[in-house]
């Protein structure tokens, strides 16, 4: 159970360095999630880790420790080990700098606080096909594609006692991988329906720093709009060549 005073969350963030505006803008929804909960300044601390990097450390009025790091380009799993290693919070949150949560996610994730691990959806309509992650079904909602440390809310105990750590440094799956250590050694889980997140909310911010699936996405958005605003003149064209004369 949640006590005042504790140190209950650590917001652990990655960042190439290059989306100062992304960033203080994921910061600023962990401020605004941590006001709403009714949380103190010493009951949340962010980490961010810049990958060889020194970008510009976000304001808030909560506690932020920048530490910038030797190049790893990784995808951000080295700094995640890292961060994870001298996180003090009694939970972990995931959050990557182009990311945001949703005001009432500490709040909830207080209100679960014995919970081992907690999942919520998270919004992604502005990166993926799919409105919201997890998809709900007759599979195990722990699969490939179907969830992101976005979701998660999770005890550093679990993480570090029982899971080693954020693992699988090399591996592109790292993400899921770790998911799916922690969904297997929990002693206990709790699922929930509300949003807590917003994925890629930040995308548009900083637009020289858009990851290569960002930048697919747009062009592939610019050219339906071209496609769709194009067409009824076509259509009115061709109307009017098959018009007798």
């Amino acid at each position: 159970m949640a006590r005042d005073g504790d140190m209950l969350f650590s917001l652990i963030t990655p960042s190439a360095g290059n989306r100062p505006k992304a960033l203080q803008k994921t910061v600023d929804s962990v401020e605004q999630a941590a006001r709403f909960a009714g949380l103190g300044t010493e009951q949340l601390e962010i980490l961010i880790g810049f990958d060889g990097f020194k970008g510009k450390v976000p304001t808030s009025a909560y506690p932020v420790r920048c530490i910038t790091l030797p190049p790893d380009r990784n995808g951000g799993n080295g700094i995640r080990s890292m961060l994870t290693n001298i996180a003090q919070g009694e939970k972990l949150i995931y959050l990557d700098d182009d990311n945001t949560l949703k005001p009432q996610a500490l709040r909830l994730y207080l209100k679960h606080f014995d919970a081992e691990l907690v999942v919520g959806r998270i919004d992604t309509q502005l990166a993926l096909e799919t409105p919201f992650l997890p998809r709900r079904g007759s599979e195990s909602f722990i699969r490939p594609g179907n969830v992101d440390p976005l979701c998660m809310c999770v005890s550093r105990r679990l993480v570090m006692d029982r899971c080693g750590g954020w693992r699988y440094r090399e591996r592109n799956d790292a993400a899921f991988m770790n998911i799916l250590d922690w969904h297997i050694n929990a002693h206990s889980e709790t699922i929930v329906e509300d949003v807590v997140g917003v994925f890629d909310s930040g995308r548009s911010l900083d637009a020289s720093a858009l990851s290569p699936r960002q930048a697919n996405l747009l062009d592939n958005l610019i050219e339906q709009r071209c496609k769709s605003e194009y067409l009824p003149d076509m259509i009115s064209t061709r109307q009017l060549r098959a018009e007798p004369v």
